[in-house]
């Protein structure tokens, strides 16, 4: 009798033990995604690489960084720049971040976060050229832009200018190159970067002070101005541990001040 009981303790335990590993599996912790607009053809703040294919630049590596500090994966999508503000508005994305300066007029329908980085306007001319030295030599000239920049804005203002808007800054220089234009505006960084190591350098030259001192800041929707807020603290974390001032050297060749 005794042995007929604890026979039956073993079986009642086994059957409980399998029901147990044939029971539904633990939930894992759902991944948090991070989906993120950018407009990849602006070196060297985000552009594919030729061989990995991969989305790079300082705004890649700096909102991955981010992305990583809040807990999040970060999954990047490339849409034209003029698309990115509609498409964050609706919800096909999380946060801009391509090198998107902080205007008022941006700033009515997007949350911006703080500045991660400070820019300015310069103009690209051809080598020969010795008649553009400054902006105000820009009157009358034939002008490339990239769609929906603020070079392409200041360019506008310009008295009696012809301005060609395009895609991408790329085109722009090549439009310089083959003639078609007097003169590039657009950002300082961009423009430095396609003359060394674009082969600018060649047939081209940066002329002028800077103009319009620009920061540039990511945007989310103004319905989830609390991420902001999430992004400048992780901002501030990477600058406090050094890793802002090891992707900014990565990508300008020097320390931040």
């Amino acid at each position: 009798m005794r042995k007929s009981f604890w026979s039956l303790v073993i079986v009642t335990g086994l059957l409980l033990s399998l029901a147990g590993c044939g029971g539904a599996p633990a939930k894992k912790a759902e991944e948090k995604i991070l989906r993120v607009g950018t407009e990849a053809t602006f070196p060297p703040f985000e552009f594919q690489d030729e061989k990995s294919k991969e989305y790079t630049g300082f705004d890649m590596d700096l909102i991955r960084a981010v992305g990583k500090q809040m807990g999040y994966n970060v999954k990047i999508d490339n849409l034209g720049f003029d698309g990115l503000i509609p498409a964050l508005e609706a919800g096909n994305i999380d946060v801009i971040a391509s090198g998107m300066t902080i205007t008022e007029e941006r700033a009515k329908k997007v949350a911006f976060t703080k500045p991660y980085y400070d820019s300015g306007l310069t103009i690209v001319v051809g080598k020969d050229n010795n008649q553009i030295k400054d902006f105000p030599d820009l009157e009358g000239k034939r002008l490339a832009v990239q769609i929906g920049t603020t070079g392409a804005q200041e360019a506008a203002r310009v008295k009696g200018a012809k301005v060609r808007e395009f895609n991408s800054v790329g085109d722009t220089f090549l439009e310089l190159k083959n003639g078609g234009v007097d003169a590039v505006v657009n950002d300082r960084p961009v423009n430095a970067y396609f003359l060394t190591t674009g082969g600018g350098i060649a047939y081209a030259k940066e002329v002028g002070k800077p103009r319009n001192a620009e920061s540039y800041g990511f945007a989310v929707s103004k319905k989830n101005e609390k991420m902001a807020a999430e992004m400048d603290k992780a901002l501030e974390a990477l600058k406090k541990s050094g890793e802002y001032e090891k992707i900014y050297s990565k990508w300008f060749g020097k320390t931040v001040n």
